[in-house]
């Protein structure tokens, strides 16, 4: 597995190395993180899937949040971690492996509901015990990140138990409202699956982390950070992603970052997608509109 688009971001500090082709494992997207000196803290945008931070760098990253709380070296969290803008990663020397796995994924590759995901994060020690360690130790010695990259597919691979996923019903109306880009109405998911919507509501939420419609919200704004990132107009990305009009748009990115579209548009954490850092893939594309790949 090669890796492009590796870029540098003067103001935050932070390398950023992605894969140069989608990996074999669906439902799972990654990028490469490192830092050499003490950088600016990078905010953590909320995404609508599971978030496994393999750090294997001299120093530890550490997330935080507003209430104090930290998590230090390799660690998951459930979808939405960062909600609200009040997660900050920090540190120096830092070097990981970041992956977003899609929650439907999380049983059979973690061994945990995303619904056991919550909080500040669950270090991956307590999941993987020594193979975490033996990651860690073989992404130090890897000569390239096209060989993380490769080493960190072939862990989740090895890991993943194809009879231990959520309902079928769940997994379907997940993939329902990632089909239809959150905008599909949990009255309906619920009718279609058979389901009382109290029943979906409660099944979805434990076994994927968060309800229903929580998922539709962070999978429609997850569209919308990613365009506003490419350089669209933001009156547009309103339009064309579903929201009433573009201050809907802008209440609904301060609600789940913190910050204004216009801000969003250049954060750093952006980077896990089909493509490394915003302002890179700007001067590599254009200011163009990139396929999504679904989870």
């Amino acid at each position: 597995m090669r890796a492009s688009g590796r870029g540098r971001d003067v103001t935050a500090g932070w390398d950023v190395a992605s894969p140069s082709r989608p990996g074999r494992l669906p439902g799972a997207v990654m990028a490469g993180f490192e830092v050499r000196e003490v950088a600016a803290p990078i905010r953590l945008v909320p995404h609508p899937a599971v978030m496994v931070a393999v750090e294997f760098g001299g120093g530890q990253p550490v997330v935080a949040d507003s209430a104090g709380r930290e998590q230090r070296g390799s660690l998951v969290a459930g979808p939405g971690f960062g909600l609200g803008g009040a997660v900050l990663a920090r540190g120096a020397d830092v070097a990981c492996v970041q992956v977003r796995l899609s929650p439907v994924l999380a049983r059979s590759v973690l061994g945990v509901d995303a619904g056991d995901l919550r909080g500040i994060g669950v270090p991956l020690d307590d999941l993987w015990g020594a193979d975490a360690a033996r990651l860690r130790e073989q992404l130090s010695a890897a000569a390239s990140w096209s060989a993380r990259f490769a080493l960190v597919e072939a862990a989740l691979a090895r890991r993943r138990r194809p009879g231990s996923s959520p309902d079928p019903e769940v997994a379907w109306a997940w993939r329902r409202l990632v089909a239809g880009r959150g905008l599909v109405r949990i009255d309906r998911l619920a009718a279609e699956v058979g389901w009382s919507r109290k029943r979906l509501w409660a099944r979805f939420a434990a076994q994927l982390g968060l309800p229903p419609k929580r998922a539709a919200t962070l999978i429609r704004f997850d569209h919308a950070a990613y365009h506003l990132a490419v350089g669209r107009d933001p009156a547009r990305v309103a339009a064309d992603v579903g929201y009433a009009d573009q201050s809907h748009l802008h209440r609904e990115v301060v609600a789940c970052t913190g910050v204004t579209p216009a801000t969003l548009a250049e954060e750093p954490f952006l980077a896990v997608d089909d493509r490394a850092w915003p302002t890179l893939q700007r001067r590599r594309r254009g200011a163009g509109f990139p396929a999504r790949q679904a989870n």
